[in-house]
């Protein structure tokens, strides 16, 4: 089959943010599979941001280590292929296209049974299949919603690693900290080592619970490993990390923000855990590593002149630790929004914390059918930032265009900057009309 025929044959099988609590039906396709989930170690990461550049930091460090990785992040900011990748690259098309082709007689026969395999779950099926075909030394794995009822819960990770937990998929994984933190425990099992990011109170109670329930060893930021010291740089930041195993000095990490700053620290404890010394980790290995990582569409600067910035921010907790990271790191005369958001998320909220740091905001929509419809997203930003600060374009690239123009409006030439924000899926759109480099 062709890639674009493949790609659509996914599609068919419904929306990737549909979730049903059960793991019958990939489990059944894993045993006919013969298990792919198995053949190697799992680094698995669950939590509600930060996850996929944790795993962007975890296989750099294994890969700098010399180990041949398998990364399965999601979702994608353009191809499909993105979500697969083995030695840091995304599968190829025609490879892509032979893992479908590979599996899809054993989806057919778990579809025959009238359980048809998801989107997420053929996706999920793939990547394990490419991996044990490769074959990988070491899987890094990213939840997509949850946890316990993920479909990549079907592997039993080595290490799982939770990262910040807050508010998100309400209506999925229950209303509060507390109902969410439990959803996403359920990765972390026994015979494993728990690596937990700094929790707020409810979310850390439920995580402890679960570590007490399986026996685990547990590694937590802030006590067992953490960052000792930050600062600017140009490019992003330097910093000082204290590992499960040692002191790690002058480590330059090309991402902003102390978010990012803490996603080093918990992938530094994950691989310090998999290596399963008690020597610490080559400080050169881990210093080059970090300088390598990149992690696109996460406060990614795409363009210059004016600066123009994308960023998936798509919940509020997520949008708080942005409008942090510029605040810390860049200094514009002038700031202008691009904000295309999701109908079913905190909008209002998300709006709030962007308007001290916004000069203007232009409303556009995102290429999901999910994403706010132009006009609404406009009446609620023009309650937040008042009607002369509110434009409404409803296409996305002449939203850009209008607000690199209002960028460019500033006294003081090139003190303008654009932030194009409010989901994934516009972090993804924005990347490919400006052109920015694959991920």
């Amino acid at each position: 089959m062709e890639y674009r025929a493949v790609e659509q044959a996914i599609l068919e099988r419904g929306v990737e943010w549909k979730f049903e609590p059960t793991l019958e039906r990939i489990s059944a396709l894993m045993d006919l599979l013969g298990s792919p989930q198995r053949s190697c170690p799992v680094i698995h990461i669950a939590g509600t941001n930060g996850k996929t550049s944790t795993a962007r930091m975890i296989e750099a460090l294994l890969r700098e280590r010399n180990l041949r990785v398998g990364r399965y992040t999601s979702p994608h900011l353009r191809s499909m292929r993105e979500r697969i990748c083995v030695d840091g690259a995304p599968l190829s098309e025609e490879r892509f296209a032979e893992v479908y082709a590979d599996i899809l007689p054993y989806v057919e026969m778990i579809d025959a049974k009238g359980v048809r395999i998801s989107f997420f779950e053929i996706l999920t099926a793939m990547a394990f299949a490419a991996f044990a075909d490769a074959p990988v030394d070491v899987v890094v794995l990213e939840t997509g919603m949850g946890g316990t009822f993920d479909a990549t819960n079907v592997a039993d990770g080595a290490v799982s690693v939770v990262t910040p937990i807050s508010l998100d998929h309400v209506d999925y994984l229950g209303p509060d900290i507390r109902s969410i933190a439990g959803e996403k425990a359920g990765i972390i099992k026994p015979g494993g080592v728990a690596v937990l990011a700094q929790q707020e109170l409810p979310a850390a109670e439920v995580l402890m619970r679960r570590v007490a329930e399986t026996g685990v060893t547990v590694a937590r930021e802030g006590l067992e490993f953490g960052v000792l010291h930050r600062e600017l740089a140009v490019g992003g930041q330097l910093l000082r990390l204290q590992g499960l195993k040692g002191v790690y000095e002058d480590v330059f990490l090309p991402l902003y923000g102390e978010h990012q700053a803490s996603n080093a620290a918990c992938a530094l404890a994950a691989v310090e855990t998999l290596a399963g010394t008690g020597e610490p980790l080559d400080a050169d290995l881990v210093r080059q590593a970090f300088a390598g990582v990149r992690s696109p569409g996460r406060l990614e600067v795409v363009k210059r002149g004016p600066t123009v910035m994308v960023d998936a921010a798509h919940n509020i907790a997520g949008m708080e630790a942005t409008v942090r990271a510029l605040t810390e790191s860049f200094a514009f005369d002038r700031l202008i929004g691009v904000v295309a958001m999701m109908a079913d998320k905190d909008v209002p909220a998300m709006l709030g914390a962007l308007e001290p740091v916004l000069t203007e905001v232009v409303v556009t929509r995102n290429s999901s059918p999910r994403s706010m419809d132009v006009d609404r997203l406009a009446e609620l930003a023009r309650e937040v930032f008042g009607p002369e600060r509110v434009h409404e374009v409803p296409r996305l690239d002449d939203a850009i265009d209008k607000a690199i123009a209002l960028a460019d409006q500033g006294d003081d030439l090139g003190g303008g900057g654009v932030l194009i924000t409010g989901s994934v899926v516009t972090s993804g759109d924005a990347r490919t009309l400006l052109r920015a480099a694959d991920v």
